[in-house]
């Protein structure tokens, strides 16, 4: 009983031993039941030997079929590259023509030109510039407490923190 997976004949022989060792070496088995459980133990070897061995189930993994479809896009990938780099050449191509066609077109219109000669009779003679002279003033190499610092920085020395004010 102590053994539920085993056949009913192997848990017999297994029975038999167990009461045989809780018994001890004093009990001797006859011949009879010595024949009886070597057949039960043939016959037990015997059930196992019939039994069909199982045969494994192919599984159709998902990978093989991820594998084929990703092997599909990257072709798919690597062609459309392809033809976007073709393309790309002709239309290069295409402009690289069209550039030495307007090339040739303008070598053949243009027409070299001289440049027209200076009037030597009347020279340029410079004239003075309305503009007032700058005033000059020193420069403040000390730094005043009293002043704001943006007006210092930006030297808008004579106007008094215009940036301070506010509109209205």
């Amino acid at each position: 009983m102590e053994i539920k997976s085993q056949p009913k004949v192997t848990q017999k022989v297994s029975k038999a031993n167990t009461h045989d060792a809780s018994l001890g070496s004093s009990r001797v088995m006859s011949r009879d039941e010595h024949k009886e459980i070597k057949q039960l133990e043939k016959k037990a070897s015997n059930r196992t030997s019939l039994k069909e061995h199982t045969k494994p189930v192919e599984i159709k993994l998902h990978t093989q079929q991820r594998a084929a479809k990703r092997a599909l896009f990257n072709h798919f990938v690597a062609t459309k590259l392809y033809f976007i780099k073709q393309q790309k050449q002709q239309e290069e191509k295409l402009q690289k023509m069209i550039e030495e066609e307007q090339i040739k077109h303008m070598r053949k219109e243009m027409v070299p030109k001289a440049q027209l000669m200076p009037f030597f009779d009347r020279p340029f003679f410079p004239q003075r510039s309305d503009m007032p002279l700058t005033i000059p003033r020193e420069p403040s190499l000390h730094i005043l407490s009293s002043r704001c610092w943006k007006c210092t920085s930006c030297n808008e020395l004579y106007f008094h923190h215009n940036h301070a004010m506010k509109a209205i």
